[in-house]
């Protein structure tokens, strides 16, 4: 072989080798920068203590001292968004259809127990919509049997409930709320609490008959608005005699109910403070009702999405926290915004147990 051959040959293996680390360079370069943006987007999105983060304050410092130390007595798990109704100031849409596999919903609710919670209330969307009521069910079955939680609850708009529902879970649930904005069909039907011709207030006092019948605590939710805030509910309500009648103000939600990338446009059903507690008294001689402004209702509330995520709803949106099924409840609460000194004074924590309620069935 000649001189030129060789020269030849050793410059083709070095070009070679060069082009080869520089493949690894541009590689290893490529995963830094992938690495980089996922830190920068996380930091931005808030749900992780990034190190490019600015220092926090002492506020913060102290703020977080405090959501570390918060305990979930009371958590409301919206595990699914779909709903069949369409009223028009939902905080809660339909943004997607996920809903977790009822293992791994089961695995955080045993996590939430762990971590002292007593009561769980399991909401949507309408929670008996998935799987015609069974899933729900089976969470509420879990709950009582396995973790032998004093309080299990739900809210639902009732149109999905059958009896059979009650014969086959009633023994495990303590309350069903039932959400009622209105005792006028028409006013139902504007709002968007209905679904198609349906009466909805028949299914209210069906439901009602056969929470007494079942043993189950019957209660009622309104969402007081510019279509019912001149009605007088207090006949109605006192026939029915719910254990409670929790009553709130509408809330505007950024992203829900309000802004560009909302299913719904809420600020038409939006009322004033004063207009609320003209509402109020109206029926201050309801002994069962229990109101909630907007003031006490934004972050007094523990709520886990349908990726078992806390929702902060400080900045009057939802940011998610990371899910407590991948970082625990301990870090992930730390993220909820849970204002625990308003969730009792809001009446929070009161006898939500059916054995303690000394009801007359």
């Amino acid at each position: 072989m000649d001189l030129s051959s060789v020269f030849a040959s050793s410059m083709l293996l070095l070009l070679q080798l060069c082009i080869r680390s520089l493949q690894l360079c541009i590689r290893s370069l490529h995963y830094f920068l992938a690495s980089l943006y996922s830190k920068i987007c996380d930091w931005r999105a808030g749900v992780c203590r990034a190190t490019i983060s600015p220092p926090p304050t002492h506020s913060k410092l102290e703020e977080n001292k405090v959501q570390d130390s918060t305990t979930p007595t009371s958590v409301n798990y919206h595990f699914t968004r779909k709903c069949n109704y369409k009223c028009g100031f939902c905080f809660h849409t339909a943004k997607t259809s996920f809903v977790l596999p009822l293992d791994e919903a089961k695995r955080g609710l045993s996590l939430l127990k762990d971590a002292g919670m007593e009561k769980i209330n399991f909401s949507g969307g309408e929670p008996f919509l998935h799987d015609k009521g069974d899933f729900l069910g089976k969470l509420v079955q879990f709950c009582r049997l396995e973790l032998q939680l004093p309080s299990i609850s739900i809210v639902s708009n009732g149109s999905m409930i059958k009896e059979s529902w009650f014969q086959k879970y009633g023994d495990y649930l303590d309350i069903l709320a039932i959400s009622c904005d209105s005792f006028n069909e028409e006013t139902n039907q504007l709002i968007g609490r209905a679904q198609g011709k349906k009466s909805h207030l028949d299914n209210l006092y069906k439901i009602c008959s056969w929470c007494q019948q079942y043993k189950v605590a019957f209660k009622i939710n309104s969402v007081i608005n510019t279509f019912n805030v001149d009605e007088d509910m207090t006949e109605s309500i006192t026939w029915l005699n719910p254990v409670r009648w929790k009553v709130f103000q509408c809330l505007l939600i950024e992203g829900e109910n309000a802004g560009e990338e909302a299913l719904r446009e809420a600020e038409r059903f939006v009322i004033s403070e004063e207009q609320f507690q003209e509402f109020l008294d109206r029926h201050s001689s309801v002994s069962c009702l229990v109101p909630e402004s907007n003031e006490k209702m934004r972050n007094s509330y523990l709520i886990l999405d349908e990726y078992m995520r806390f929702l902060d709803c400080r900045e009057g949106r939802k940011d998610p926290s990371k899910s407590i099924l991948d970082v625990g409840v301990k870090e992930a609460i730390c993220f909820s915004g849970f204002d625990e000194k308003m969730f009792l004074k809001r009446g929070g924590k009161y006898v939500w147990s059916k054995a303690d309620m000394k009801l007359e069935w």
